[in-house]
């Protein structure tokens, strides 16, 4: 499944239909970038598609789902969240968050 990149500008239209897995993440963040490969492969495994939100860049959408702490994972199924978890988090623990 693809990853896509998620901007104030393209985000209702990406999240209105079906399930996504949002992941706010930084350049900067150690937790972040190990999680990402293990996002890629869940989203293979599951066919859910992983929207990537840079907080650096996308403050304005960071400050709507109220991040704190990153790596921040939301999960959402017609544009409202149904889950979230923060930190690294492993692919068998996303599998099982993404049921």
């Amino acid at each position: 499944m693809e990853t896509i990149v998620i901007t104030k500008d393209n985000m209702k239209d990406v999240i209105q239909e079906g399930t996504i897995l949002l992941d706010f993440w930084a350049s900067w963040c150690g937790p972040c970038r190990m999680l990402s490969p293990v996002l890629e492969q869940l989203s293979e495994e599951t066919n859910i598609p992983i929207g990537k939100i840079n907080v650096d860049e996308e403050e304005e959408l960071s400050a709507a789902f109220q991040i704190s702490s990153i790596p921040a994972l939301f999960l959402l199924k017609d544009g409202k969240v149904v889950k979230k978890t923060v930190g690294y988090q492993s692919l068998d623990q996303l599998k099982e968050f993404v049921k």
